[in-house]
């Protein structure tokens, strides 16, 4: 028990939106949009997420809501080994591990955030699951995004143009890909960064706990008197 209150939903949130902000940042600063940057950036990423999600499975969710995260974490760890290895980075591997990893886990996420949400309109799921709801089903339908957004970009597409005093450019598909994930993780990070930050919700599952403790405390004072 004591270590599921040292790490709770807020510090999966504050966690997974501090290392997506590092990746969006990498990105934005970086010159160089190639697929072996993009994909550095990307293995890891999805790898320290993996252990996040694997810390949350043991540290925070409840026994039968641990599926989903498990479910992340593998998934994470299969695309973060395939995209870490660097004679194996290419263009084309960029767009399929990056759209593969993006529709899988949103559908993940978006599946079991529904869920949760249905559920918790009983008030049958714990209040843990009942927080992190909404954020999954948010979290889930960006990676969806992810994936539709980079299946619409060419992976042989090249714009070649020119700015006067400045010289000639070529924007390329793995560019604009590159740059799709870093404004994923940049919104990634910023929902979630909110979310952790924010006031947890209580819901009737916690309410009544609270009712059966004080009756509970006003029966004992009523029999020590």
């Amino acid at each position: 028990m004591s270590a599921t209150r040292t790490f709770t939903l807020r510090h999966v949130q504050l966690a997974r939106a501090a290392f997506a902000a590092v990746a969006a940042l990498m990105i934005t600063f970086s010159a160089d949009h190639s697929a072996n940057v993009g994909l550095s950036v990307f293995s890891g990423f999805v790898l320290v997420t993996a252990l996040i999600h694997m810390l949350t499975a043991w540290l925070v969710a409840p026994e039968g809501w641990r599926w989903p995260f498990v479910l992340l974490a593998v998934v994470s760890i299969l695309t973060g080994m395939a995209s870490g290895v660097p004679a194996w980075r290419s263009t084309p591997l960029f767009f399929v591990v990056v759209i593969a990893w993006g529709a899988l886990t949103g559908l993940i996420e978006l599946l079991a955030g529904i869920r949760a949400r249905r559920l918790a309109r009983d008030g049958s799921v714990p209040a843990v699951v009942a927080d992190g709801a909404r954020d999954a089903i948010l979290i889930g339908a960006l990676g969806l995004a992810l994936a539709v957004g980079l299946l619409c970009v060419p992976t042989t597409y090249a714009l070649r143009y020119s700015i006067e005093e400045a010289g000639s450019f070529t924007l390329t598909g793995i560019t604009l890909a590159v740059g799709i994930f870093g404004a994923y993780a940049a919104v990634v990070a910023v929902f979630l960064g909110i979310a952790g930050l924010s006031p947890r919700s209580r819901t009737p599952i916690d309410a009544g706990a609270d009712i059966t403790a004080a009756e509970t405390a006003s029966a004992e004072n009523e029999g020590s008197a």
